[in-house]
């Protein structure tokens, strides 16, 4: 199939929980350098992943997949991260990956907004938070254009392909948030 390339008119976007039928897909994106991502490849792993170990949504965090009209096309997810006592100090840490077909479109930005619309929506979150590779700017870009700020860089952070790899953290807080969730739609049903 060939694929929409050009940035000016990308596809329409929404969210979805994650199904069963998703699995295979996402399974074997990660069986490759090429499919995990040139940031996100951290070697093999053992296949036959449940719908649980993938990431259903749960007090803790969750994995939405990523749709480009009627095509399953990656995947958003979010997890919790705690800086001091987990009942107040806490935020969300999210994270996207877009198949390989698909990159280059802004999906990844149209996909990183609405799940901070979501989450916005949906929890009583203060803080978002992304970590990127210092190298990955696509990413940072992306996340910038949905209105995370750079916060500043995580020296050697990341172990990945024989050495170590500096990170760069991003946030946004719930007062600098503007919705814009009329660029796609999200058909999840509240944690």
């Amino acid at each position: 199939m060939v694929k929409n390339t050009a940035v000016g008119n990308p596809p329409p976007v929404s969210l979805r929980p994650l199904a069963q039928s998703d699995l295979p897909l996402f399974e074997a994106a990660y069986e490759s350098h090429e499919g995990a991502g040139e940031h996100q490849w951290f070697g093999f792993s053992s296949p036959g992943h449940s719908l649980a170990e993938m990431g259903l949504i749960g007090p803790d965090g969750g994995r939405l997949t990523v749709m480009a009209r009627t095509e399953a096309v990656g995947s958003v997810s979010w997890y919790r991260r705690v800086f001091g006592h987990p009942e107040t100090s806490w935020c969300w840490e999210i994270g996207v990956h877009v198949l390989p077909g698909w990159r280059g479109q802004r999906i990844g930005t149209q996909s990183q907004r609405l799940l901070a619309d979501y989450l916005f929506d949906n929890t009583r979150v203060w803080r978002l938070q992304a970590i990127t590779d210092a190298a990955n700017v696509p990413e940072q870009r992306a996340l910038e254009r949905v209105g995370f700020l750079r916060e500043g860089l995580l020296r050697d952070a990341q172990w990945r392909e024989g050495r170590w790899h500096d990170q760069v953290l991003y946030s946004l807080l719930r007062r600098d948030h503007l919705p814009r969730s009329a660029a796609g739609k999200i058909s999840v049903p509240s944690p």
